[in-house]
């Protein structure tokens, strides 16, 4: 027996035979749904114009990473060593930073512990609070471009490969960039690592394969490092930035620097302009803050303190 949609509780919307109460109902129903939809879809029409017309307004993910122009993506660790980018932090491009500066020579086992025993170990707390530099101790002629280097030759050149590393372009030469030539140098984060990679192993300064291997843990890239160590050019401002990186002239200036410095010793750590510690003959030495200078806590607590004050 056929039973009527009151009995049954279903109620087909296409029943011609509905009551007139119920069919406005319906006709109601339909209309919301009709200007519901119509609504959504004016909505997401003006999101995808809006992604796709105004430039520099950009829409954060979850993902671990900020999205600049044309897509590119950067780590966060990245972004804060490029300032200036579209998706880099204000913070990162507005606060000022501490001087924090190791003078060393590559082939010496106190820098080798000066940089795995406080330098590094405090750069995991604080480098995004300091302007870390390396510098390097060498004797320069005024008369020729002679350098000597106090473990010889090959302390040298291991000196311009970590010279040559901490100012290469990033990303490297010939890798595209959506947003136009790229002069940054290298982020401190691969430097640095860079840098303890060689020196932690300095006896085998500058063999080929040692640099190659430490190069490719830290993102170096091994060809552009190469010929920046054998460039010969002996002019820091020789061509301004249209010159090619030169290992030789980034040691002359850096010898310079520290020799107008005063400062001789390998591992001398200097934070801001002052000497903050010293490592010499396999001991901490002349350390700030009553000789407590040389623990890494101490050190990233009074980077901290000072960062506070100029910020």
């Amino acid at each position: 027996m056929e039973k009527r949609a009151h009995e049954t509780g279903y109620v087909d919307i296409a029943d011609s035979t509905l009551p007139h109460s119920i069919s406005r109902r319906r006709d109601r129903f339909i209309t919301r749904l009709a200007t519901y939809l119509g609504t959504v879809a004016l909505i997401g029409l003006l999101v995808l114009w809006t992604t796709n017309s105004i430039s520099g307004i950009y829409f954060f993910s979850c993902h671990q990473g900020k999205r600049y122009q044309k897509g590119s993506t950067l780590t966060s660790d990245e972004a804060l060593f490029m300032p200036g980018l579209p998706g880099t932090s204000l913070s990162a491009q507005t606060t000022k930073k501490v001087p924090l500066e190791a003078h060393i020579m590559s082939k010496c086992p106190d820098a080798r512990d000066c940089l795995q025993q406080l330098v590094v170990p405090a750069m995991e707390q604080i480098s995004d609070k300091v302007d870390f530099k390396l510098s390097f101790i060498a004797s320069v002629s005024n008369k020729s471009s002679e350098i000597q280097c106090k473990h010889g030759p090959t302390e040298c050149i291991g000196d311009m490969l970590l010279l040559c590393a901490a100012n290469l372009p990033f990303p490297p030469q010939g890798v595209e960039s959506a947003v136009g030539p790229m002069t940054a140098r290298t982020p401190t984060i691969r430097s640095l690592g860079f840098a303890n990679c060689l020196v932690g192993s300095y006896s085998k300064i500058p063999e080929r394969h040692h640099v190659e291997q430490c190069a490719l843990e830290h993102g170096i890239d091994f060809s552009t490092l190469n010929a920046c160590a054998s460039q010969e050019i002996d002019d820091p401002d020789y061509g301004g930035d249209s010159a090619p990186l030169s290992g030789m002239a980034l040691l002359r200036e850096s010898a310079i620097h520290s020799a107008e410095l005063g400062v001789k010793t390998s591992c001398t750590l200097r934070l801001d302009e002052s000497v903050w510690c010293v490592r010499d003959g396999g001991v901490w030495k002349d350390c700030a803050k009553n000789g407590q200078g040389s623990q890494v806590s101490v050190l990233a607590d009074e980077v901290k303190r000072l960062w506070d004050r100029i910020n």
